[in-house]
């Protein structure tokens, strides 16, 4: 088995990857790295889902990286535009030269006595290796193999096509056809007016609803702004204009939830009219932001509703029927097509084992640090998680920028290995109070919190970057030290003969 060395390997070349590709060049230049990616291209969720209508939930400004301007007209942009974008990213910056395709990572071995990482990757039907000193894994959570999938009575009955949205048939022809989608998150949002293009009608059928917010999809302030500034000055405002606005928001909705509740569904009134049931079709019983809000651009779900084109059943399924669902209400839909938009299947390290010394790493039981590394295992960096309350890209940048940091402060002060440790007893806490499903069924592989700082997955993007950007490296709970002095042989002893 051939093995490689590198100063630091990256596992997933989706947006995260590339990001701390470009983050390693400009901050390290001297280190060398791989990316290992499981897939044969760029992209990673944005390659991965191809289903009609796939667009981004935040605006382009944040979840594009910080160096790299956003440049198109759209703020909500469409995954095609998306996956462009990390593709043209790789290509300016020569990231692309460092990454190995089809590489799926199923092992990470650290050694104190070596102070490195051992990555084992299949490939080609046989196992390939590296060792490195820092591992950064940009894996993200979402299970590429499968996605969630409740179990449905009478499933088999049904005579139509059958899809998850995760794995939509390429030129999948529904013109003419009668859809369900069945959900009511973000995929639902957008497959259902995206759909009313070509289907002859699309039905969305909720157990419950959620919250959602139209915005243009264009920002005519950033167009304006790009029209009369340098790119990266106007890029750089938008952003700082939108981060604000998020946080704003999501402050509000923590603090004074009523109100922002009758914002939102004074927004929806207003698209679809004084007598449509909106108290149950888009009334939840969480408040906004305790869940994603749902994001509907220029209004399109609304349109497709008020045209006639989509309708909404709010009601739990009772049995699918050779001919489509009936509900619990004894309601009966028939439909030609039935898309199960019924969440993700979550994962952590992209399904890799995790080894220290030897004993296995269940990250169920570990404790994030800051966010972006866990208790007890060196040199490892993850950009795992974003901000459930704003873009991905906010927080995956803040994170390469911090362990390009930490490895420069390694670098500066000969140390060989960086370790969160946790003092004493610690009350294990829910990694987020988010009460979405696909959150709520993975508690037993997230990691938790410990209620004190630094063990707080922080969803405040201003507190990031405090911390990331800015805070010291050294802070009393991360242990640095250098790897142990290797043991000396013991000596002969010298027999002299005496003729």
């Amino acid at each position: 088995m051939s093995i490689e060395s590198f100063d630091v390997v990256i596992v997933g070349a989706g947006l995260s990857g590339i990001g701390a590709g470009y983050h390693l060049q400009r901050d390290c230049p001297g280190k060398s790295y791989v990316i290992l990616e499981n897939r044969a291209a760029i992209g990673g969720t944005w390659d991965l889902f191809r289903y009609p209508g796939i667009r981004s939930d935040s605006d382009m400004f944040t979840l594009g990286y910080s160096f790299k301007p956003w440049t198109e007209q759209k703020a909500i942009a469409d995954g095609s535009s998306i996956r462009k974008y990390v593709n043209e990213t790789a290509r300016e910056h020569g990231i692309d030269q460092h990454i190995r395709f089809r590489h799926r990572v199923v092992k990470a071995e650290w050694s104190s006595a070596d102070a490195r990482w051992t990555v084992t990757a299949e490939h080609d039907g046989g196992q390939t290796r590296f060792t490195c000193k820092f591992l950064l894994m940009a894996t993200g959570y979402y299970n590429y193999q499968r996605g969630y999938l409740p179990e449905f009575k009478g499933a088999d009955r049904f005579q139509g096509d059958l899809i998850h949205p995760q794995f939509w048939p390429e030129n999948f022809d529904y013109a003419g056809k009668r859809v369900v989608v069945i959900g009511s998150g973000a995929t639902a949002m957008t497959l259902v007016p995206a759909l009313t293009d070509k289907a002859a009608h699309v039905t969305m059928v909720q157990r419950s609803p959620t919250w959602v917010a139209s915005l243009p999809a264009e920002d005519r302030l950033a167009n304006l702004a790009r029209r009369y500034l340098p790119a990266q000055l106007a890029y750089d405002l938008t952003r700082f204009r939108k981060i604000a606005f998020q946080q704003f928001l999501f402050r509000m909705s923590r603090k004074q939830p009523e109100k922002v509740k009758r914002r939102l569904l004074d927004l929806i009134r207003e698209q679809l009219g004084p007598d449509y049931d909106i108290e149950k079709d888009f009334t939840p019983r969480y408040n906004p932001w305790t869940q994603r809000l749902c994001l509907v651009p220029d209004n399109d779900l609304f349109v497709a509703l008020r045209e006639g084109k989509a309708s909404i059943a709010t009601d739990t399924i009772d049995t699918f029927t050779e001919k489509g669902l009936k509900l619990s209400s004894g309601r009966e839909i028939e439909a030609d097509v039935i898309v199960t938009a019924t969440g993700l299947s979550l994962q952590m390290l992209g399904g890799a084992e995790l080894f220290v010394d030897g004993a296995k790493v269940e990250t169920g039981q570990s404790f994030a640090y800051k966010g972006v590394m866990i208790n007890d295992v060196p040199n490892m960096v993850w950009v795992i998680f974003g901000y459930l309350n704003a873009s991905w890209t906010l927080r995956a940048d803040l994170i390469n920028e911090y362990a390009c940091r930490l490895i420069n402060y390694m670098d500066e002060y000969g140390l060989d290995q960086a370790t969160p440790r946790l003092s004493g007893e610690q009350e294990a806490l829910p990694f987020s109070d988010f009460s979405s499903g696909y959150f709520q069924r993975a508690q037993e592989i997230l990691p938790k919190q410990a209620g004190v700082a630094p063990w707080i997955q922080s969803q405040s993007y201003a507190r990031d970057l405090r911390d990331l950007r800015y805070g010291a490296i050294e802070d009393g709970v991360l242990e640095l030290k250098r790897k142990p002095a290797p043991a000396l042989a013991p000596q002969r002893a010298l027999v002299e003969t005496v003729g």
